[in-house]
């Protein structure tokens, strides 16, 4: 995890998996899966929302489904800064 990863946890962002079914562009009775990993707000999940968007767009495959879990790794009120040092020899 990075000190971007915390800091976006910090200002509410929750690691969000999106498991996307689309069909293959040249079969379309195929199901193909696709999972998505990212920091996202809940419950409104703008970077999903732009990146299904760029799908769209973008790519041939037309979407079928989109499943959403999330989970809040760390809560703002969980995170303490503690001014201490501690040795151990």
């Amino acid at each position: 995890m990075s000190n971007t990863d915390l800091e976006l946890m910090l200002r509410g962002y929750s690691l969000a998996t999106a498991e996307i079914l689309y069909r293959m562009p040249d079969h379309p009775n195929i199901l193909q899966t696709f999972l998505w990993q990212e920091y996202d707000l809940f419950p409104k999940f703008p970077r999903l929302k732009k990146f299904l968007g760029f799908w769209v767009k973008n790519i041939d495959g037309p979407l079928h489904s989109v499943q959403i879990a999330h989970q809040k790794l760390i809560k703002p009120t969980e995170f303490r800064h503690i001014n201490h040092e501690f040795v151990i020899q």
